[in-house]
């Protein structure tokens, strides 16, 4: 299995899953923050689980960042961009910073070649 093929069955996979976590943790935020306006508690249970999710929060968010801050020169637009890559995380900036144009097909040079 090459990298490529990885690329295209795991990417997907990743992007979706990473959807929903974020998704999740965004809610799991709200909660807590209902939760301590309202001076109520979450289960003890979660605590572990906010933690985990405050910090992928925070590196996605990170992340989405340096993808708005970069966007522009890979020619996308800086919030769209940023806001794609803070939901589906790391593979968002790898998409941005991937080159085909750099990365000659050396495939295609070999046929053309008699």
């Amino acid at each position: 299995m090459s990298l490529k093929d990885i690329k295209e069955k795991l990417f997907p996979i990743i992007k979706v899953i990473s959807i929903v976590a974020i998704a999740t943790a965004i809610g799991l935020e709200i909660w807590d923050i209902q939760a301590l306006t309202t001076n109520n508690h979450l289960p003890i249970i979660l605590n572990p689980v906010l933690i985990i999710a405050r910090l992928a929060l925070s590196a996605h968010f990170v992340e989405g960042i340096i993808a708005a801050r970069y966007a522009p020169a890979k020619n996308h637009q800086p919030i769209q961009y940023g806001i794609y890559t803070f939901f589906v995380g790391t593979i968002g900036l790898l998409e941005l910073f991937e080159n085909h144009s750099q990365i000659p097909d050396l495939s295609k040079k070999l046929e053309s070649k008699p």
